[in-house]
C-alpha cells in the first residue's frame, strides 16, 4: 500500500468516525419525541410553504411568508414560480381570515421575513430567491391594514445564500448566508461533516459586507427589543447564539450560546423577550419529507429564555399534523407554527 493510499484511507476513516460520533447524533437520529399540545391546535390554510411567520399585535394578526419551494429545493432552483407565492396576513379575528398582501412580482420566492417598526413607516424585509439566481432582500412599506408596497431591492456579492433577515433600520439589515458552498463536493462535506462555512452579512444602508463568518449553517436571525443583541440559529450545531451588537459598526461579538433540542430554523421574539424557535428534530426525516410529501417529518417548537438559557418544549408533532416546522411565533394567548413545505399553519392556545 503506497503512501497516498494510506493518506486517503486515513482521511476517510477520520471523516467516517466524525460523522458517526458527531454529525449523526446532532442530526437527531436517536431522538425520542412525544406529542405535545398538537391535539389542541387547529389548521389554517395559507399557501404552500408557510416558512416564516411574525406576529403583529398592532394589526391583530400575523404575516406569513409562503413559497411553494419543493421543486426549487429538489431541483436546486426551479424556473417555475407558483403564483400563490407571497406574503399573507392572517387575522386574529373570529374566522382567522387570510389574504395576500404582497404586490404581484415576477419570480417572487420569499423566504425569511422581518417586520421593522423603528420609524414613522413600518417596513417589511423579505429574502427573495428569484429564478434569475440573484439573491435579493426586498423591502416593502407596510400600510395600516397590512398591505405591502414595494420600496427597494438590495443585493450584493457577499450575500450569496440568504436564509433569513432582520431589519435594523429603514434600509439596513443583517442576513444569514446559510451555506458557504451551494453545490459540489464541498457542499456535501459542509453539511455532513458540520463544517463552519456559513456567515452573517450586514448592509448598513449603503454597502454590504460579511460581518461574521465561521458559522455552522446559520439560519434564523432576530434581535432584542433594544437592538443591542442579535440572535442567530445554527442548525448544524443545535444552538442559538446571542451576539452583542456594535450599533455604530455593525460588528457582532458572541456573548452566549444556548443549546436546544432541535435543529433550529427561524427565531421569533415575543413581547416578554423570550425567543421562540421551531426546527427539525430528525434531520434525515426532514430530508426524506423534502423529497416525498408523504414522508412524515416531526415538528418541534421551543421557548427559550435568553437571560437564563432555560428552554421548554411547547409543541411537538410526530404524526404529520404539520411536517418540518420552520417557525414558531407566540403572544400571550396564541402560538403559531409554520413549515417549510406544508400549506397551513397550526394555531394553538397558550396558557
Amino acid at each position: 500500500m503506497n503512501k497516498l493510499t494510506i493518506i486517503f484511507a486515513t482521511l476517510f476513516l477520520a471523516a467516517l468516525g466524525w460523522v458517526l460520533s458527531h454529525s449523526i447524533p446532532l442530526s437527531g437520529a436517536f431522538a425520542t419525541l412525544e406529542p405535545k399540545l398538537v391535539k389542541q391546535c387547529r389548521k389554517v390554510e395559507i399557501a404552500p410553504g408557510t416558512e416564516d411567520v411574525t406576529i403583529d399585535e398592532g394589526r391583530n394578526g400575523a404575516f406569513v411568508s409562503a413559497a411553494d419551494r419543493r421543486a426549487w429545493y429538489n431541483d436546486n432552483g426551479a424556473s417555475d414560480v407558483n403564483p400563490s407565492n407571497g406574503i399573507y396576513f392572517l387575522s386574529f379575528d373570529q374566522d382567522n381570515s387570510v389574504r395576500k398582501v404582497s404586490p404581484e412580482m415576477n419570480g417572487f420566492l420569499p423566504h425569511g421575513l422581518y417586520l421593522w417598526k423603528g420609524g414613522e413607516q413600518d417596513r417589511m424585509f423579505v429574502v427573495n430567491h428569484p429564478p434569475s439566481g440573484e439573491e435579493i432582500i426586498e423591502i416593502f412599506d407596510v400600510a395600516a391594514n397590512g398591505d405591502l408596497t414595494h420600496a427597494d431591492s438590495i443585493s450584493f456579492t457577499e450575500m450569496h445564500s440568504p436564509n433569513d433577515v432582520v431589519g435594523v433600520g429603514s434600509r439596513s439589515f443583517y442576513a444569514t448566508n446559510d451555506r458557504g458552498f451551494e453545490t459540489g463536493i464541498m457542499a456535501t462535506l459542509e453539511a455532513y461533516l458540520t463544517l463552519p462555512f456559513s456567515s452573517i452579512v450586514y448592509f448598513d444602508g449603503e454597502n454590504g459586507e460579511v460581518i461574521k463568518d465561521g458559522m455552522f449553517y446559520a439560519n434564523g436571525i432576530n434581535q432584542s427589543a433594544d437592538g443591542s443583541e442579535i440572535y442567530i440559529a445554527e442548525i448544524l450545531k443545535r444552538r442559538i447564539g446571542i451576539f452583542d451588537r456594535d450599533i455604530e459598526s455593525g460588528a457582532l461579538t458572541r456573548s452566549k450560546t444556548i443549546r436546544v433540542a432541535t435543529a433550529p430554523d427561524n427565531i421569533e421574539v415575543a413581547n416578554d423577550g423570550a425567543l421562540w424557535t421551531a426546527g427539525h428534530s430528525k434531520i434525515f426525516d426532514f430530508i426524506a419529507h423534502a423529497k416525498d410529501p408523504a414522508a412524515i417529518a416531526p415538528s418541534h417548537a421551543i421557548r427559550i429564555d435568553p437571560e437564563t438559557g432555560a428552554t421548554s418544549d411547547e409543541f411537538i408533532s410526530i404524526r404529520g399534523e404539520i411536517n418540518g416546522s420552520s417557525v414558531a411565533a407566540a403572544n400571550d394567548t396564541t402560538l403559531l407554527v409554520g413549515a417549510v413545505f406544508d400549506s397551513h399553519v397550526m394555531i394553538c392556545p397558550r396558557g
